[in-house]
């Protein structure tokens, strides 16, 4: 199925979803680092809000207790399925394969 056929998402929520996703799985964020990177005043553009109700990342904590982000089995599925391999960074690829 190709995340931009659902009916609530227009193509640049999808590729904003896309963006932060890509940005999430390319290395290891810190909350606060995410909430730095896509912060907006725009109430009618929660990308942070329709990626963690759409359950795409998720809030833990490190082993050392600090709030992290973290890409979910749905976000990655999300994020492979709309774009091609060769669309990815080498490292992100890797840490989405199965």
């Amino acid at each position: 199925m190709d995340p931009l056929d659902h009916p609530a998402m227009d193509r640049t929520v999808a590729c904003l979803l896309h963006d932060m996703l890509r940005f999430v799985a390319d290395g290891r964020r810190s909350y606060v680092e995410v909430m730095e990177a896509w912060r907006t005043s725009c109430p009618r553009l929660p990308i942070w809000e329709e990626a963690t109700e759409r359950g795409l990342l998720m809030r833990a904590r490190d082993e050392s207790g600090v709030p992290v982000v973290r890409i979910t089995a749905a976000g990655r599925a999300f994020l492979l399925e709309g774009c091609t391999d060769s669309d990815l960074p080498a490292p992100a690829r890797e840490r989405l394969a199965p």
